[in-house]
């Protein structure tokens, strides 16, 4: 163990532990930016800063480890002001139209900004505007909101394997961005949402295609509905104040009809129906000497994977549609011909916790007529 003071605290933590984890551990808030569990820890930011005595310079706790004896102070004047003028020059090459984004009230730097009492901004607005990518039916990325702290582009190499974002060029023309300034639709992108999972501003957003479901919501001539996924039903009761954890899929049920779904089922049915025609598959493919192993096809990031990376194993997977696909699949056919309707007077939408799940709608192939989509539309929960 290590002793240390921490504001004039003395506290004891192990040898290993950082600054920051230290401050964390005995309830002192350091404020970061490029920092996230999980992730490496690169210190581009340098929101963390901390006065250290007997070190001439300011040091970042998320990299700093700690040392016998140190004594740290987290506010002082030095420090304040450094992170002041750093969330400022931040801001000053930032889209600040925190009204029209989507992490507005939950964005890391709008809430940084008020913490440190930042109303009016020293520095003139340089923001020089690019292209917003959104070629693609899962992900928006937006340049103008990038803080370049390099969350997505670790957790995309480091954590997904994937490789698609990088940071280009250096100083003030440094930039986050797929290969060559391309969109993330012509890179071996899979959807699966981790970056705009870690980001911190609204820079990377699921694409929202709620205005869309509305439309279709106050349409008499459609008849609209909704499946729900299986982790939907937990997270969504953390949104609306329930105990983590809790499903309360009566609430959910009642929040759609209420809403205006004409009816509501949950993708546990397809699920099950998944299982039986995988089961059904892998004993044929047993009896006939088929491909083995058998793999499953329910998550369209892994597709997306396996055709672009790895198209060796394509023969391992198994050639039923996912539970998602299935219940579309079901609505357009069964139900439509049991209700006496055609697949255009029915309309799909999944509610799922995945983006890959958007562009697996999407897919040209994912229809049983060639002409109408198993899925019409997706909303995700990220």
């Amino acid at each position: 163990m290590v002793n240390l003071q921490i504001n004039g605290k003395n506290v004891s933590v192990d040898s290993n532990t950082t600054i920051l984890e230290a401050a964390k551990q005995n309830n002192i808030k350091i404020p970061t930016l490029c920092h996230y569990p999980d992730l490496h820890i690169n210190s581009d930011c340098r929101i963390c800063v901390v006065e250290i005595e007997g070190y001439r310079t300011l040091k970042t706790s998320c990299s700093t480890p700690v040392k016998e004896g140190m004594k740290i102070k987290t506010n002082t004047p030095k420090v304040l002001n450094a992170r002041k003028t750093i969330t400022e020059l931040i801001l000053s090459n930032h889209d600040a139209n925190c009204t029209a984004c989507v992490r507005n009230m939950k964005c890391e730097l709008q809430s940084l900004a008020n913490t440190l009492g930042i109303d009016v901004n020293r520095f003139e607005n340089v923001l020089e505007r690019k292209e917003i990518d959104d070629h693609n039916p899962s992900l928006v990325r937006n340049p103008n909101r990038c803080i370049k702290c390099g969350r997505c582009v670790d957790v995309c190499n480091s954590v997904q394997g994937m490789h698609v974002l990088e940071s280009m060029g250096r100083g003030h023309d440094m930039e986050i961005t797929p290969a060559f300034g391309r969109y993330l639709s012509g890179e071996f992108c899979t959807f699966c949402g981790q970056c705009a999972n870690v980001c911190p501003v609204g820079a990377i957003v699921e694409k929202d295609n709620t205005d869309i479901v509305w439309g279709k919501l106050h349409d008499p001539s459609i008849t609209v509905m909704v499946q729900i996924a299986p982790a939907v039903r937990v997270s969504i009761g953390e949104e609306i104040g329930l105990e983590s954890g809790l499903i309360d899929i009566g609430k959910m049920v009642a929040g759609m009809k209420a809403l205006g779904f004409n009816n509501v089922y949950d993708t546990d049915f397809t699920a099950d129906l998944t299982i039986m025609e995988e089961g059904t598959e892998l004993i044929t493919r047993i009896k006939n000497k088929g491909v083995l192993p058998l793999m499953t096809s329910c998550c369209p990031g892994w597709i997306n994977l396996a055709e672009q990376e790895y198209p060796e194993v394509l023969p391992n997977i198994s050639s039923c549609k996912s539970p998602q696909q299935m219940f579309g699949t079901l609505a357009k056919t069964y139900y439509a011909n049991k209700m006496g309707k055609k697949p255009e007077e029915i309309y799909v939408v999944s509610v799922m916790p995945c983006t890959a799940k958007k562009y697996e709608a999407a897919r040209e192939e994912l229809t049983s007529d060639g002409n109408h989509p198993d899925v019409d539309i997706v909303l995700t929960t990220i």
